[in-house]
């Protein structure tokens, strides 16, 4: 290969020819076997005088082939030897694409050495990426592909309300009754159509409520409840089976006065006794509103063929303004010879005569 000046001499060692040392001189010629040499610099020499080493640059220095010491040397002073150590090259920067694979050490490329960006897909071997490596919260919606999740994947309890679409849940299973511990889902729309749960209790409750105030009572003791012939009288069922509200008065009125406005189911019952004697003619039932008039009258006719006893049942609906109205029973027995007349009690005929109502659920 061709140079321009010295061709380099990489790695050829040269010890240079012995120089004998003039009194007075600090400059000195370098050859070998007789040549002329000029060393790459004073670094790549390694130079004894007087059994030491010297100092490049303070001890001496060197232009072309010529090495000057630092001070004139004196009759006695030795040049033990000159070894060059050779000329180096300058490789200078790599021309691009020129450092191959094999050329790197393992390990050699650090972080250090990774230009921003410059990693890419195609860089990772499979498996190589591990939770490690995943900073928390970086893994965004975008980021899982689509049906990726599974059940195995989602924590216990960790579905609630708002993660459930209001058209996500079907009934795969009919049902034909509510049991008391039930719970009901529903689809709230004053809240985007949410998820909510509701007790049985409660969802009777907002769907019409439930049906109260309700009361049922009936005469009880013993003797039943004497009465004149032919009277309109006041039926006292005193005996109470039941009484949501209080609404019913089983003592002084016998009257019930719900403080509930809304549609009620009222219905009576009376069991009439005409006397030993089979004498009774006529029997009435009937149901009064606020005291005044009969909004419901039941008669039994036994005028053409008496008889001892008979029983009257029937029920109306009726609107309760849930402050003031009230009903009450009353009947009235009409027998041939005007003899005493006795409405039963339920120690004659269970619950013969009765009277009770309730709230109808609208």
């Amino acid at each position: 290969m061709a140079y321009i000046g010295r061709e380099p001499q990489i790695g050829n060692y040269q010890i240079c020819d012995a120089i004998s040392v003039v009194n007075g001189q600090a400059a000195y010629t370098m050859q070998v076997d007789s040549t002329n040499v000029v060393p790459e610099s004073a670094n790549h020499m390694i130079v004894s005088l007087n059994g030491v080493i010297q100092k490049p640059g303070s001890s001496y220095t060197i232009s072309s082939s010529t090495i000057t010491f630092a001070s004139n040397l004196a009759t006695g002073d030795s040049i033990d030897f000159i070894y060059l150590l050779g000329n180096t090259l300058d490789l200078g920067v790599p021309s691009d694409s020129t450092v191959t694979t094999a050329k790197l050490g393992a390990d050699a490329v650090t972080g250090a050495k990774i230009a921003d960006d410059a990693i890419n897909s195609e860089h990772y071997t499979d498996g190589s990426i591990d939770t490690a490596h995943i900073a928390d919260l970086q893994v965004t919606t975008a980021k899982i592909a689509a049906d990726a999740i599974t059940a195995a994947k989602i924590a216990d309890d960790a579905i609630s309300d708002e993660h459930l679409d209001v058209t996500a849940i079907t009934g795969q299973t009919a049902e034909t009754s509510i049991a008391t511990d039930d719970l009901i889902l529903i689809s709230d729309t004053s809240a985007s159509g949410a998820l909510k749960k509701m007790t049985r209790a409660n969802f009777v409750s907002g769907v019409g409520g439930a049906n109260t105030p309700a009361f049922e009572a009936y005469l009880g003791g013993s003797g039943g409840q004497s009465i004149s012939d032919n009277t309109v009288t006041k039926v006292q069922c005193q005996t109470e089976v039941y009484d949501t509200d209080s609404a019913y008065d089983n003592s002084t009125n016998y009257r019930f006065t719900p403080q509930t406005a809304g549609k009620y189911l009222v219905y009576a019952s009376i069991q009439n006794e005409g006397g030993s004697n089979s004498n009774l003619a006529e029997s009435f039932l009937y149901i009064k509103k606020n005291g005044s008039s009969n909004i419901l009258e039941t008669q039994n006719d036994f005028s053409a063929n008496p008889v001892r006893s008979s029983v009257m049942f029937n029920a109306m609906i009726v609107d309760m303004d849930g402050s003031s109205d009230y009903v009450e029973l009353y009947g009235r027995i009409n027998s041939e010879d005007g003899s005493g007349q006795l409405f039963e009690s339920d120690s004659q005929f269970a619950r013969g005569t009765r009277f009770g109502a309730f709230r109808i659920i609208t």
